[in-house]
């Protein structure tokens, strides 16, 4: 694909915690999303230290990053620059500081550049609940792997 231009490397976090795992709602440049924990990683950044790092900016929280989950092993352009290509990696994390969490516990509109978290039940989680594509198979596999216990 020649309008591909660069890579862009993403790491997320599967906290899981009473049969729940924490996803956030944001909005960033009026675009709402609703995703797992984490972000891009930075140039000279591994990326158990790259999520680390995203969980004490979004969350303030320490975490353990755990077993490795899933990457995407198929072509996925950014939503928001359609020169990028993503390449998004997913691990268990878990952490001790699970009521440190701010949990969102009322429904409402969330403003620009703002992030609230919430737990989402693993009997309960849906695809349709997720803005992006990886997402939607992590939420997938997650439920799947819910329906096994």
């Amino acid at each position: 694909m020649d309008s591909v231009k660069n890579f862009n490397l993403r790491v997320y976090g599967l906290l899981i915690n009473n049969n729940a795992v924490l996803v956030t709602d944001e909005q960033r440049g009026g675009f709402p999303m609703t995703k797992f924990p984490g972000g891009g990683l930075e140039k000279g950044e591994g990326l158990a230290d790259g999520l680390k790092r995203e969980f004490d900016e979004e969350i303030s929280i320490a975490i353990a990053v755990n077993q490795f989950y899933y990457v995407n092993d198929f072509l996925q352009i950014s939503s928001f620059n359609p020169a990028d290509q993503l390449l998004s990696f997913y691990y268990m994390v878990s952490t001790n500081q699970i009521s440190e969490i701010p949990i969102a516990t009322v429904k409402r509109k969330i403003k620009d550049g703002e992030q609230v978290f919430r737990w989402v039940a693993l009997s309960e989680l849906s695809p349709d609940q997720f803005t992006f594509p990886i997402d939607k198979i992590v939420c997938e596999m997650l439920a799947a792997r819910n329906g096994e216990s």
